[in-house]
C-alpha cells in the first residue's frame, strides 16, 4: 500500500490496510426484542456497549446495568463471543472509540454498533499495537472524516478496512504497544481513585451538611 504524501515512515516500516490484518472484521448481532431490559444479574451473557470503551479499556459496570443475552440464545450467537485480545471499536455514532479485550471480558458479546477485530495467530501486528494505533490522532482523524451520516456518523466494515495501519518491526510494536498500555492502566487507576473519591465527598458532605456526622474542634 502507497504511504500519504505527508509523512515519510522510518527504515523498516510499512503501511498496509487494516483488512489485511485481521482474521474477521465482525459487528455485533442484532437485537431482539425479547432480549432487552434482562441484566447481568438475572443471567445470561453479557452485552459490551458503546458507552463501555472508555480509555481504551473496556469499564464494566455494576452487574445491575450490564445488558445480557439469556443463555440458550447466545449459546447461538458462538461466533459473536469475545476472546482476548480482540479489539472493539464503535461504528456509529462517536465513531472510532476503541478498546483492547482482556481477559476479563471474555465469552461477552457485543452491541451491534461496535466491530470485533480479531486479529490471526501469527499475523504481522500485536493487539495491543493495534489499539494504540487505531486511538493515535492520525488514525482517529481518518476515521471521522470517513464516518458518513448527516445526523448519526456511522463506518462501513468496507471502509473501515481501509484504514491505513502504519507498521514497524514486530519487536518495535511490542515495545510501543507494551509502553502505552502501561499508560493506560496508570490513567484507569487514577480515575478509579478519582470516582471514589467523588462518591465519598458527596456521603461525607451530607452527612456534615445534615448533623449526622459532628465536627470536632
Amino acid at each position: 500500500m502507497t504511504t500519504t504524501d505527508e509523512f515519510d515512515p522510518p527504515d523498516g516500516w510499512v503501511y498496509c490496510p487494516l483488512r489485511d490484518l485481521c482474521a474477521s472484521i465482525q459487528t455485533g448481532p442484532g437485537q431482539r426484542a425479547e432480549d432487552r431490559g434482562r441484566t447481568q444479574a438475572d443471567g445470561g451473557t453479557p452485552v459490551v456497549l458503546p458507552r463501555d470503551l472508555r480509555g481504551r479499556r473496556i469499564i464494566r459496570e455494576e452487574a445491575a446495568a450490564v445488558p445480557a443475552i439469556p443463555w440458550d440464545r447466545a449459546r447461538t450467537l458462538a461466533k459473536y463471543q469475545l476472546a482476548e485480545g480482540d479489539i472493539l471499536l464503535t461504528r456509529t455514532g462517536t465513531v472510532g472509540r476503541c478498546a483492547l479485550v482482556t481477559g476479563e471480558h471474555v465469552g461477552w458479546l457485543f452491541h451491534p454498533n461496535l466491530v470485533r477485530l480479531r486479529l490471526p495467530e501469527a499475523g504481522p501486528v500485536g493487539a495491543a499495537y493495534l489499539a494504540a494505533h487505531l486511538s493515535a490522532a492520525a488514525a482517529q482523524d481518518w476515521i471521522r472524516t470517513r464516518a458518513a451520516g448527516a445526523v448519526i456518523p456511522s463506518l462501513s466494515i468496507r471502509t473501515l478496512g481501509e484504514l491505513p495501519v502504519l507498521l514497524p518491526p514486530l519487536a518495535e510494536q511490542a515495545m510501543i504497544g507494551a509502553t502505552l498500555a502501561a499508560l493506560d492502566d496508570k490513567i484507569q487507576a487514577h480515575t478509579e481513585i478519582a470516582r471514589a473519591t467523588r462518591a465519598y465527598r458527596e456521603v461525607l458532605a451530607d452527612a456534615l451538611m445534615n448533623g449526622v456526622l459532628p465536627t470536632e474542634p
